[in-house]
């Protein structure tokens, strides 16, 4: 029996005419409703007419997670007094519970993205709702993109709507092609925020890493909840191991019953927690409680104020979660959760004055994740550079490369970028495209079930617990009792049925080290790794890894790195996961990486010219050459030297180094045609300036016999005849009033130095200049030593002089030191000399 009284306290009923309307006209809508409108259990059962009204129509309803697909449909089916597989079923992959009467069909959006590629057309099917668009998970673009194709080249008929609690509905309006935007006003109950930051600074996420002393805030913040409001406590915290330590904080309070909610959480437990209890309760889930799912009995939120988000090293070709501040749109579904059902309460574990500077919304997927899938399936669609999709945000350029790259290295893409039947058949086993080659290829040598296992296996990694051998981990998962190992046989099950028939070489009776490193091979074959002599591994990609201390991988001299990261700040990768392999079997996995020729470059310091076999980066096999490497060769290896090491390689001798300063000086003072000297420019100049020098040079050594100044001095603007005014504009001496001419340092670009005793500038009123630009004065005592600096010499006359010449006079009586310099001879001897030789010339 229908349960009318629930359906009754829905909102969104109101709105269904709009809706309806909408969908009768030009057949796509944008619904915004808040939680607890009923948007994603009334508005399906609705539009495909088992509630008594429209005509009957198959709904298809997509949802971001698992979790969220089976409570929907199981909500939806308790809504029609069913059990599910009814009028109302789910598929998420490894599970479909339907029969031939489902009408409202909930799947997840990586399972829509995949019948769409079986049969564009979709038959049977007259609405798809695409529920939680404002997560911008990557399949759920991805779905929609493929169906506006549809809509506009097969079905026009077929009605879309995208539905979102908060959403940015303008964006998917247009994108819907002008679709009306129908709201429905939300029911929530109030909810009071009480800011509760931690009473000491915390440290920030780093990589995955949480401050423990935030942890413990968090635990004593739900024990405060529990203390000081009514009802079941839902708190938020970013993944698994979060959720474990803050378990072991709470312990078992009295009364209450502590749960622990998310992707990997067995079904059972998921059922617990959507079902509700009549005793009191803690929930810790991770951000899959955020949407689509009310979790009966919650008042209050404690919200940790943290989330994980994909990060995609395209030029290592590793992936990783980042904890990260959760944006304000989070944090406002958050704490709409504990006004579902009645007025709540959120704990936020932050200061009110940070709330500001959060991130409005969080990224859409398709800006941080690894986007080789994503390629897969645009090759599929007929669109290799997504470019004629309907995207809310394009795809970005470099990481689509990197994903095209790797396709093209697993044979799904032509170097062209065309998709081969090697792709299609990827395409259709519902894995990364990475594991669909390893189960395919694999398949015929370690037999199809045993494949099945090892991939299933790497498409949801382990826990920890299972340790870093993947054969090992293997053996517990067949034993295993386990949530994981649960999922893990219905997995296995599902993709055994994709290599069914599938020939079995003569490898069936492979071992599980050598099954597991084939398969880990041809998945990541830019991951196999070599030991380098006692540091660790050098992965094909370049990447340096290493293995766990104790860990029982460690004395392999090739591994096939399944799962790795490389944490935060530091340089190698860490082996989370991985299988002993051969050299024989990393060739064969990794043969589009496989080069063999002479190369010349600058290693250890010096020109090394060798004739090298690699698998990627690593080498396998190394022959010097005898000198015949080729002339450009080794000047490209000798400017690569420049590059790394410094133009200190060449002879600069003291005149080379002052013409180097003179020539910036003047690059900066008066610029034209007077040239940059600076590492880049020169080196950008090699051409220009080094040759023929550098062309007949052949080794290190050869570098360190040319002359730099007479090189530099071919830059020199001679064409014009600036080159003659050198002197003029930047002299290396400067002559001064007692007649030396004391030399210029122009080791500052923006002002030449003149040091220079005080004596000698005595009746010299204006301060010197040189193209234009005064002169920095270091005005010396008798013995050389600083007593002032100015670029100002009449100031310094009027003002600065009196205090000089009282501190030094009684020090250096023999030297003449006048009331008025200014009107004073200049001298650069003692007084009584001055008399009896007179002024002079001097040069230094």
């Amino acid at each position: 029996m229908i349960r009318t009284d629930a359906l009754a306290r829905l909102p969104v009923r109101f709105v269904l005419p709009a809706l309806r309307e909408a969908l009768d006209g030009p057949g796509t809508a944008v619904l915004c409703a808040p939680p607890g409108t009923g948007k994603t259990t009334l508005v399906p059962l609705a539009l495909a007419g088992l509630l008594g009204e429209g005509p009957p129509r198959r709904v298809l309803v997509a949802e971001p997670r698992r979790i969220a697909a089976r409570a929907a449909a199981r909500r939806m089916a308790w809504l029609l007094g069913e059990e599910p597989g009814r009028s109302v079923g789910h598929t998420v992959r490894g599970e479909r519970v339907v029969s031939p009467g489902t009408r409202v069909e909930v799947v997840t959006t990586g399972v829509l993205v995949r019948r769409l590629q079986r049969d564009q057309e979709l038959p049977g099917v007259d609405v798809v709702i695409l529920d939680e668009c404002h997560e911008r998970h990557l399949d759920a673009d991805t779905a929609a993109a493929f169906l506006l194709d549809v809509r506009a080249a097969l079905r026009p008929e077929l009605r879309l709507v995208a539905a979102s609690a908060t959403t940015d509905a303008e964006g998917w309006a247009r994108l819907l092609g002008e679709a009306p935007v129908v709201a429905a006003e939300g029911v929530g109950h109030p909810v009071e925020t009480v800011w509760a930051p931690p009473a000491a600074p915390v440290r920030p996420p780093h990589g995955t890493r949480v401050d423990p002393a935030l942890l413990a805030h968090v635990a004593a913040t739900v024990r405060r909840a529990l203390a000081e409001r009514d009802g079941d406590v839902l708190c938020f915290l970013p993944g698994v191991g979060e959720i474990g330590r803050v378990a072991g904080e709470l312990g078992t309070p009295p009364g209450v019953e502590v749960l622990q909610v998310h992707g990997r959480a067995p079904a059972a437990v998921q059922d617990a927690v959507l079902a509700g209890s009549a005793g009191r309760r803690v929930v810790l889930a991770t951000s899959v409680a955020e949407s689509s799912l009310t979790v009966p009995g919650v008042r209050v939120v404690v919200d940790s104020g943290l989330a994980r988000e994909p990060r995609t090293d395209h030029a290592r070709g590793l992936g990783s979660l980042v904890t990260v501040r959760a944006s304000q749109a989070s944090g406002r579904q958050r704490a709409g959760r504990a006004g579902r059902e009645a007025p709540g309460a959120v704990y936020r574990c932050w200061a009110e004055a940070e709330d500001a500077r959060l991130p409005r919304f969080p990224p859409p997927e398709i800006k941080v994740a690894d986007l080789t899938a994503f390629a897969l399936q645009a090759a599929c669609w007929g669109d290799p550079d997504a470019s004629g999709l309907a995207l809310l945000d394009p795809p970005p350029a470099g990481a689509m490369a990197a994903g095209r790259e790797v396709l093209t290295g697993l044979g799904a893409l032509t170097p062209d970028g065309a998709l081969t039947p090697q792709g299609e058949r990827f395409s259709g086993v519902g894995v990364h495209p990475r594991l669909a080659r390893a189960l395919l290829d694999a398949a015929p040598e370690v037999g199809g079930a045993r494949a099945a296992e090892l991939v299933a296996l790497l498409s949801e990694e382990p826990p920890r617990g299972y340790g870093d051998d993947l054969a090992a981990a293997w053996r517990t998962a067949r034993r295993g009792q386990d949530a994981y190992a649960g999922r893990w046989r219905r997995e296995a099950k599902r993709l055994a049925s994709a290599v069914r028939n599938t020939h079995t070489g003569a490898r069936e009776g492979a071992g599980d080290d050598t099954a597991a490193g084939l398969v880990a091979a041809l998945a990541f074959p830019e991951r196999l790794a070599r030991a380098r002599g006692g540091d660790g591994y050098l992965m094909v990609s370049g990447t340096g890894a290493e293995l766990a201390s104790g860990s029982a991988l460690r004395e392999s001299p090739w591994l096939a790195v399944a799962v790795a990261d490389r944490p935060v700040g530091r340089a190698r990768a860490r082996v989370r996961l991985a299988a002993p392999v051969d050299e024989a079997t990393a060739r064969r996995a990794a043969a589009p990486l496989h080069h063999e020729g002479e190369e010349t470059g600058w290693r250890d310091g010096d020109v090394v010219a060798r004739r090298v076999e690699r698998l990627g980066a690593v080498e396998l096999a190394v022959r010097p050459l005898d000198g015949s490497a080729g002339a450009g060769r080794v000047r490209a290896a000798l400017l690569e030297g420049l590059a790394r090491e410094g133009l200190g390689l060449l002879r600069w001798t003291r005149d080379a180094c002052e013409l180097r300063q003179r020539l910036a000086f003047l690059h900066r003072a008066v610029g034209g045609a007077w040239p940059d000297v600076s590492d880049a420019a020169l080196r950008a100049r090699a051409d220009e300036w080094l040759e023929p020098e550098l062309g007949r040079a052949r080794r290190r050594a050869d570098l360190a016999r040319i002359d730099a100044g007479a090189c530099l001095r071919r830059l020199l603007p001679w064409a014009g005849g600036e080159a003659a005014r050198l002197g003029e504009l930047a002299p290396e001496r400067l002559e001064v009033p007692s007649g030396s001419r004391v030399r210029l340092d122009y080791t500052d670009p923006e002002r030449p130095v003149l040091a220079v005793k005080l004596q000698e500038l005595f009746g010299l009123t204006g301060t010197p200049r040189v193209a234009g630009v005064p002169v920095l004065v270091h005005l010396l005592s008798p013995a050389g030593r600083p007593a002032a600096v100015t670029s100002d010499l009449a100031s310094f006359w009027a003002d600065g002089y009196r205090a000089v010449r009282a501190e030094l006079r009684g020090r250096y009586p023999k030297h003449p030191w006048p009331e008025d310099p200014a009107a004073a001879r200049a001298t650069r001897h003692t007084k009584a000399r001055a008399e009896r030789e007179g002024p002079g010339p001097d040069t230094r």
